[in-house]
């Protein structure tokens, strides 16, 4: 049985019971206000360029503030006394089938591997819906991620794992915050995001979210498994990322609140 436009738009705007175009708290309100005087006073692309603009800066500038924060506490051996019990245990957890899982995962979520699994995700999505925006959401949060990476990792140009302690194939970028796991964070949420606006019913929104997040734990635990960052790396790749999907969410959000 075929939806009508206006039912298939509803299930587009909600997730779980929540119409994500509703913005219940004051600043939210405000901000969808502001987006829309700019909206009207230029254009709507234009509003939303400029929301992942100043999102995007927002998170940059967390990105850089981690940076410094890591800076101060490495020093005094803070934060960083995580890495080298993690890193011990994950090399006791290693073996033939955890070696190869953690060299597939790594290898489907690189640099060749996510891109090509993002745009094809999201060409599929914009397919199906008939619309652009899946496939140009997908492409602002990999390209924001990506810029967040190099830019921290330029910041703080971190040495990675002795090789003594890792697992061939070596990387030879800084270790600062891990590529794969901001990347994967970003993309994997922004895909699931964009997915449970689709469906009707809050089991396979669950299900969506689940795996979205068990993908970006896994990503996360298998580079440093492989002896490829350490663990710190991680979870700035974590916190880095969900900042920055909050922001393509919101963004989307925005768009969507102004869609007739």
């Amino acid at each position: 049985m075929s939806r009508s436009p206006e039912a298939s738009d509803a299930v587009r705007r909600s997730v779980g019971r929540r119409d994500v175009t509703e913005w219940r708290s004051r600043g939210g309100r405000r901000l969808v206000e502001a987006h829309r005087r700019l909206a009207e006073r230029r254009n709507e692309p234009l509003a939303v360029a400029t929301t992942l603009a100043i999102g995007g800066a927002i998170a940059v500038a967390g990105v850089w503030a981690t940076t410094f924060l890591y800076d101060a506490v490495a020093d005094q051996d803070g934060i960083a006394r995580l890495d080298r019990p993690v890193l011990a245990r994950a090399k006791r957890a290693r073996g033939p089938l955890p070696n190869g899982a953690a060299a597939a995962i790594a290898h489907l979520f690189g640099p060749i591997g996510m891109p090509v699994l993002a745009a094809a995700a999201g060409t599929t999505l914009s397919l199906r819906a008939r619309d652009p925006l899946p496939v140009v959401t997908v492409a602002a949060a990999g390209a924001g991620s990506v810029l967040m990476t190099l830019g921290g990792k330029g910041v703080v140009d971190r040495h990675r794992p002795p090789r003594r302690d890792a697992i061939p194939p070596f990387e030879h970028s800084p270790s600062f915050p891990s590529g794969h796991t901001l990347n994967a964070t970003v993309v994997a949420g922004t895909l699931a995001y964009l997915l449970m606006l689709e469906q009707r019913q809050n089991a396979p929104q669950i299900a969506t979210a689940a795996v979205a997040t068990a993908a970006t734990a896994t990503v996360g635990l298998s580079r440093v498994l492989l002896g490829a960052h350490w663990f710190t790396d991680v979870l700035t790749g974590w916190a880095a990322g969900a900042g920055w999907l909050a922001t393509v969410v919101t963004a989307h959000r925005l768009h969507l609140t102004l869609r007739p």
